[in-house]
């Protein structure tokens, strides 16, 4: 799950970019509103984590761009005003969630979650197909009874994939989505990171899950 930070307070935000990472996201970060408008609108971020006051543009102009243009990406909105008049401008200008300064981590970590569940359309966090299990917060996999027990970024790469079960993607998408603009990485990562998964979740169990589809990219379906 890829997440942009804009936070014009430097600690604060290298904070914030500590504990998502912690928690296995992907995440860039920036420090104004037109940096993260540029941002959003070259990535497809899971969520967007915003400072209200931020030099160049505030957070609800930023917000309030996103959503004439039809960007849904969810955002939470960082600010340390606290009246009732300023949450529902923040509510009202398209934000998902309010969170007033100071918080704790885990608060902010929590809503993070729930906004993630909700704007996915799923209940849980938890994803099935065929006998493979998938608990994004526990960050468990099985198949069957069998535990499997993956790195981050082989875990990042199946989760992208789980979520969207049945649906073909590019290597660029997967790779987009899973690495922040600070990689510098080879052109054949993904493959190198699908066997690894073919390795472990498919090798040794039947039906087959992770498919190529020559010429695009892979897709984590029950059949061919």
């Amino acid at each position: 799950m890829r997440i942009l930070v804009a936070e014009d307070e430097k600690n604060l935000n290298q904070i914030i970019v500590k504990e998502l990472v912690k928690s296995h996201y992907t995440v860039d970060s920036c420090y104004d509103g037109a940096s993260a408008l540029d941002y959003i609108r070259c990535t497809d971020y899971d969520a967007a984590i915003l400072d209200i006051m931020m030099p160049g543009k505030s957070g609800i102009e930023v917000v309030k761009s996103l959503r004439k243009e039809k960007n849904r990406v969810p955002v939470l909105f960082l600010t340390a005003r606290d009246s009732v008049e300023d949450r529902v401008a923040g509510l009202d200008a398209g934000a998902d969630d309010y969170l007033v300064k100071p918080f704790s981590l885990d608060e902010l970590l929590a809503r993070v979650r729930v906004m993630l569940r909700r704007t996915s359309g799923h209940v849980t966090n938890c994803f099935t197909l065929a006998d493979l299990k998938v608990d994004c917060d526990a960050r468990t996999v099985f198949r069957g009874d069998t535990r499997i027990d993956l790195s981050s970024k082989e875990f990042a790469v199946l989760e992208y994939l789980i979520r969207n079960q049945g649906i073909v993607l590019t290597r660029e998408k997967i790779e987009h989505h899973i690495w922040n603009y600070d990689y510098e990485g080879g052109s054949n990562v993904i493959d190198v990171y699908i066997r690894y998964l073919r390795r472990k979740i498919d090798q040794n169990f039947e039906p087959k899950l992770i498919h190529t589809i020559r010429g695009t990219g892979y897709v984590l379906r029950e059949n061919k």
